[in-house]
């Protein structure tokens, strides 16, 4: 969306969450392709079940809302995906970023530098 290219290290359906000490869900145009996938859900589950660092900027928490994973939390998302959210349960906030508990939820690119200063920061604790 805005030009960066990232190659892969490793295919989604092979990822294993114990290996990570966070779980990250990026924006874009590319992100709704997660936002009903089965694979995304499973990792976001493993992950918040293992109360490792979920996190989701720009339209990405749409991916944890329909996941099951935003129902009475805290969180915020792009303008376009307000409504996404409110209706999987999520309690939208407008902040830039929004902590609640283990989930780390970010506004769109213009929350980019606090979004990973505030996962490095819960990564820290």
């Amino acid at each position: 969306m805005l030009g960066a290219k990232v190659k892969p290290d490793i295919l989604f359906t092979n990822i294993n969450v114990a290996d990570y000490d966070a779980v990250i869900f990026v924006g874009g145009s590319g992100a709704s392709e997660y936002w009903d996938n089965p694979t995304a859900h499973k990792i976001a589950n493993e992950a918040n079940n293992a109360k490792k660092i979920v996190g989701a900027i720009c339209i990405a928490p749409v991916t944890l809302a329909k996941a099951g994973l935003l129902k009475d939390k805290k969180a915020t998302t792009f303008s376009s995906t307000i409504n996404d959210i409110k209706s999987a349960g999520a309690k939208y906030t407008g902040a830039e970023v929004e902590i609640d508990g283990n989930i780390i939820t970010a506004s769109g690119p213009a929350a980019a530098q606090k979004f990973g200063e505030t996962i490095v920061k819960a990564l820290n604790q």
